[in-house]
């Protein structure tokens, strides 16, 4: 069997997480207390360089799900935006352009390349906008984006088709960044939980080359935004130079917060 054969067999067979997992969910508001609780030390989290960054909401999230992360990253430096079109209902009429417009404008603005941050359904977003403009993108970050799974392989894929209007099995469209597995020619990380209860964790790993990677967190899926590990190794990856990028360092007290995503 070829590798990519072998690919579309293991994508193929994943399943949802249990409802155990999709039950501990409530866990998020937890999350959100220890995200505010942390904020002194997540000051101590390295500053950036100021350039523009895009943050994606998941399904049915709006940029208010995003806002705590968002007013973080801009306490670091970067020149910070929601994606502004209200609800993320799946790709509707217009939704598409209105991000490369973005993504556009936010670079013709700065003269610089845009960082792409998307939580679930954002990340596949923020993906598949890097595939298509890589020259505008410096970096993409995805949080919890089943991206490596079947259309079926999450517990949200009901909720999907009733909001989008879409079947989960519809193809995407091919000329919105290609095929969704395929990792972006930019520097990528993908940030995964084997504890989410929304998306299989194995579909949310990168694989890892010279310029993506996967960092395990012990997160849920639905207060990953503002988990402190997960929002700690957002502004750690968003803060490299451009054109300067190197793995996550889990060296030290790290290695006791993220989990090593290769055992």
């Amino acid at each position: 069997m070829s590798a990519t054969a072998a690919a579309t067999a293991s994508i193929g067979t994943m399943r949802p997480p249990s409802k155990t997992l999709m039950f501990l969910e409530t866990r998020a508001l937890s999350e959100f207390g220890a995200f505010l609780g942390a904020l002194p030390m997540l000051s101590l989290a390295p500053r950036g360089d100021g350039h523009s960054v895009l943050v994606l909401p998941g399904l049915v999230a709006s940029d208010v799900s995003t806002r705590p992360l968002r007013s973080f990253l801009r306490t670091r430096g970067y020149q910070v935006s929601g994606w502004k079109q209200g609800r993320n209902l799946g790709l509707r009429e217009g939704v598409q352009q209105s991000m490369v417009d973005l993504v556009n404008q936010m670079y013709e603005t700065s003269g610089r390349k845009v960082s792409l941050v998307g939580w679930s359904l954002g990340g596949l977003y923020a993906r598949q906008l890097s595939k298509m403009m890589p020259d505008k993108v410096r970096s993409v970050i995805s949080l919890g984006s089943p991206f490596a799974a079947g259309p079926k392989a999450t517990n949200a894929w009901r909720v999907y088709e009733m909001v989008s209007g879409q079947s989960a099995e519809d193809a995407p469209d091919p000329a919105f960044g290609g095929a969704l597995h395929d990792t972006p020619p930019v520097p990528t990380t993908a940030i995964f939980s084997r504890t989410d209860g929304i998306c299989a964790w194995q579909g949310c790993m990168e694989k890892t080359t010279a310029t993506s990677e996967s960092i395990e967190v012990e997160s849920s899926h639905c207060g990953m935004a503002h988990h402190p590990a997960v929002v700690y190794a957002v502004a750690d990856r968003l803060a490299q130079a451009d054109g300067n990028w190197k793995p996550f360092n889990r060296n030290g007290w790290r290695s006791m917060v993220y989990p090593n995503p290769n055992r």
